[in-house]
């Protein structure tokens, strides 16, 4: 199968060393497949609320991974109510496709319920990825590995973090990594993203629909904290 730039980003930032991978909002479950061809984990869930899509995807699995060394499971259900307590980790949840503020909701149920667990979250928010930044700094996640891609035109974070609290790995409310670009291509994606998401924020604030004159401001200051002065963003 031919997964998106997104997806193969996300597929990349997965080590090995969790027994339990859980695929939320799997859509078609192209990810959890990818990663079960790869045998990433002993055990790869596949999670949707949508009944015939999981329909669809347990039929792939049971067509195309019957014989997989690694086993799969399917849960059609609310990621909210994931039943980690019933699988001994580590685990890596991963959340792709859907807004920040869902995935903030996600996120935090999940942890309310299994307050000492120490689990690994893989994020993907489709918008909202400052109050979902702003959450995770909230409770007091550690940032792993923070990405910037640029797929058909639209630009997305990919946020590896833990629960597992480390003063020396914050995350950050707008990103470091993301803006420090290794190539010069790179460096051209993390401009138009800065540049594209100033003026969102900009054309909120003249509506004043919203006071975003704090998360503005946050953004404006990576020109002086990450960019070159060369590179700043007007």
């Amino acid at each position: 199968m031919k997964l998106s730039k997104r997806l193969k980003h996300l597929d990349q930032m997965v080590s090995g060393g969790y027994r339990h991978i859980w695929d939320c909002c799997c859509d078609h479950g192209f990810l959890g497949m990818t990663l079960l061809s790869r045998q990433a984990a002993d055990n790869v869930h596949f999670v949707d609320i949508v009944p015939n899509l999981m329909r669809e995807v347990e039929a792939n699995l049971q067509r195309f991974y019957a014989s997989s060394s690694s086993q799969w499971h399917t849960h059609c259900m609310d990621v909210a109510m994931l039943p980690l307590h019933q699988h001994q980790g580590p685990h890596l949840v991963i959340i792709a496709g859907v807004g920040g503020d869902l995935i903030t909701q996600f996120v935090d149920s999940i942890v309310q319920r299994f307050p000492d667990a120490a689990i690994d979250f893989l994020l993907c928010p489709v918008h909202h990825q400052y109050s979902l930044r702003k959450k995770l700094v909230e409770l007091e996640f550690s940032l792993l590995q923070e990405v910037l891609v640029e797929d058909n035109q639209r630009f997305y974070e990919l946020l590896l973090v833990s629960s597992v609290s480390d003063v020396n790995r914050r995350v950050h409310p707008v990103g470091k990594t993301i803006w420090l670009g290794s190539t010069e291509e790179q460096a051209a994606i993390s401009r138009k993203y800065l540049a594209k998401t100033l003026d969102h924020y900009r054309r909120m604030q003249q509506s004043q629909r919203e006071d975003v004159a704090q998360i503005l401001s946050a953004y404006q200051a990576v020109n002086a904290a990450f960019l070159p002065q060369s590179e700043t963003i007007k």
